[in-house]
């Protein structure tokens, strides 16, 4: 049988809501915006060295190491929207609305990682170091590798992280039959689709890629994306092996903030609207 389709408006209407949440909360403070009918919200480091859309204990650590800071370089594409656009650059973890921002918040943060319940939660060692912008090899057709880029990699586990992206994006099924075990992985047409494209494609690069590394894969979402709770489940449910199901999870951003520490909750709370959740997994 088929997956069923989810509407587009849904989608859209959910990712848009959540948007507009986080534009208004972070908008007071905000170093300059976007021309748009939600206005993305920039920040950037100011004369004391603190960065506006971190947490100064997760900034620190951050500018200190040299492989995380340079994730701080990813160019921020809609900077034609700003006023004055063009008189330095940006950064694409500026913006308010970024997950990936979000996630070094959480995971750059001194204490995170000390979490015995965090540690619990996601399965991890303690002395554990996270890499951001990941780069995990997966086999496709002809003898070729997909260098799938993951926003996280910590101990064996992979990490896409999301927030208010429109969705796991869309691929052509001839972009898809290029990796090797694509058929062999999925029931193939059981998988959720718009049109003639298969939706999910990051979870489904994100599940071949924990296939062939023998590792864990991890989708982050905010628990106010039903839709992308449904799409997350819609992949799932089409993967043909028990074992690697059981490496696949979903995790909401309120459950990993009740395992963090209260200076970085109350963060995550007044930036983004995450409230902890009483009790984790």
């Amino acid at each position: 049988m088929a997956a069923r389709t989810e509407s587009p408006e849904l989608v859209v209407r959910s990712a848009t809501n959540l948007r507009r949440e986080i534009s208004a909360r972070n908008l007071a403070h905000a170093h300059e915006t976007t021309y748009s009918n939600i206005p993305s919200v920039l920040f950037r480091e100011d004369e004391s060295g603190q960065h506006g859309n971190f947490h100064p204990a997760s900034y620190k650590r951050i500018v200190a190491n040299p492989e995380w800071a340079e994730r701080l370089g990813k160019t921020y594409t809609a900077s034609s929207r700003i006023a004055h656009g063009n008189e330095r650059s940006r950064g694409e973890l500026d913006c308010a609305v970024s997950s990936d921002a979000l996630l070094m918040n959480i995971f750059c943060h001194p204490q995170t990682l000390r979490s015995k319940r965090l540690q619990m939660l996601l399965n991890i060692d303690s002395d554990t170091t996270p890499l951001f912008g990941f780069r995990v090899r997966t086999a496709l057709r002809g003898g070729h590798d997909d260098r799938t880029e993951m926003d996280m990699r910590i101990d064996d586990l992979l990490v896409e992280a999301k927030l208010s992206e429109s969705d796991f994006q869309t691929a052509r099924p001839d972009l898809l039959q290029r990796y090797e075990t694509f058929e062999e992985v999925f029931e193939t047409d059981q998988l959720p689709r718009a049109r003639n494209l298969f939706r999910g494609y990051q979870l489904l690069r994100g599940v071949l890629a924990a296939h062939h590394s023998d590792s864990r894969f991890a989708v982050l979402i905010d628990e106010r994306r039903p839709d992308l709770q449904r799409q997350y489940f819609a992949v799932l449910s089409a993967i043909r092996y028990s074992h690697l199901r059981s490496r696949v999870l979903m995790l909401t951003w309120q459950e990993i903030a009740a395992t963090l520490p209260a200076s970085l909750r109350q963060f995550l709370a007044r930036k983004y609207g995450i409230i902890a959740m009483a009790k984790t997994r």
